[in-house]
């Protein structure tokens, strides 16, 4: 199946008719599993339209992501390490964790045109339209083990939007503890996966979902306010060079983050917090906590004023929302 799925990939992607018939004989299966197969993947975000007599078609061509020009760019950032692009995948942070402990290497990147299962916090789908965005997720050892593991999603956020200034030249805002937003809306969101002991040493996957050119179809399934970064800025976006600056960045962040934590990085998440000195409702659970952010601490915990009293509120199930 998905072999065949694959296949038609490859052949669509170019943007030219394609005979179901023709389709058929070349892959060794029949008409009607074609026009399956062709239903399964415009699930998936293809636009694709048929016409009769002619066959099927993309309604726009798909550039799709190539990991040789990704290493290419990466060279030339001075940010060697390895990269494995799928087409079809169930999420590029399975992927990394199922590998641990002795499968991955240090900074190694997995990037997806589709996830099946694409996870965002709090178990919620991250929905993935195939080659539309950019889903990468990333494999670290953190020597400093899980206590500085809230750190991660403060260097990925500030990563992001390291590669997102260098190349476009925009600022982005950041939202505790795991969102990306532009104008005040989001544009991406960070998943950390952990595995190992909370004293010790532990293995980390940071996953990233960036909204790139969201299609039609599939913005009908998201459940809150978004946008993506070709209509937020206009312009068109390579996702293949924008991947190796993210992918760039965040190495450079992680090196950091490994000598001193996120000591250097407080001050620069607070010029980009988009709730800093504002009214926040707090909601974990059935519970709602009503103050005024603060920022992050140096743990990256969020700094929650409550009464006059400022304390830290460390990540897990909780969602921040404006303040009423």
């Amino acid at each position: 199946m998905k072999a065949i799925r694959e296949q038609l990939i490859k052949k669509l992607v170019k943007g030219d008719f394609l005979s179901g018939q023709m389709l058929g004989e070349e892959l060794g299966v029949s008409r009607a599993a074609i026009s399956k197969h062709i239903a399964v993947l415009q699930e998936m975000g293809f636009d694709i339209f048929s016409v009769t007599g002619k066959g099927y078609r993309l309604a726009q061509p798909i550039e799709l992501l190539d990991e040789s020009q990704i290493v290419a760019q990466l060279q030339v950032l001075d940010a060697n390490t390895k990269v494995e692009v799928h087409n079809l995948i169930d999420s590029t942070n399975s992927y990394l964790m199922r590998r641990l402990p002795n499968q991955n290497t240090v900074g190694q990147v997995c990037i997806a045109e589709y996830q099946s299962a694409g996870r965002g916090r709090r178990g919620r789908q991250w929905i993935s339209p195939f080659g539309s965005h950019i889903y990468m997720s990333m494999y670290w050892y953190l020597e400093q083990g899980m206590s500085a593991a809230m750190g991660l999603s403060v260097v990925a956020a500030l990563a992001v939007s390291d590669a997102i200034k260098t190349l476009y030249q925009v600022d982005v805002e950041l939202k505790w503890p795991n969102d990306i937003y532009f104008n005040g809306v989001k544009l991406a969101g960070i998943l950390i996966d952990l595995e190992g002991q909370t004293m010790e040493p532990c293995h980390c996957v940071i996953g990233i979902g960036l909204n790139i050119n969201m299609p039609e179809r599939s913005a009908e399934l998201v459940d809150q306010p978004w946008t993506d970064l070709s209509n937020a800025i206009d312009v068109e976006i390579d996702r293949n060079l924008l991947a190796a600056h993210i992918i760039s960045a965040l190495l450079k962040r992680l090196k950091v983050h490994s000598e001193t934590g996120i000591n250097t990085m407080v001050k620069e998440w607070q010029g980009q917090d988009f709730y800093i000195n504002k009214p926040v409702a707090l909601i974990t659970g059935e519970k709602i906590t009503r103050g005024i952010s603060r920022g992050i601490n140096t743990q990256g915990a969020l700094m929650l004023e409550v009464n006059g009293q400022v304390g830290p509120v460390y990540g897990g199930e909780v969602s921040l929302r404006a303040g009423l």
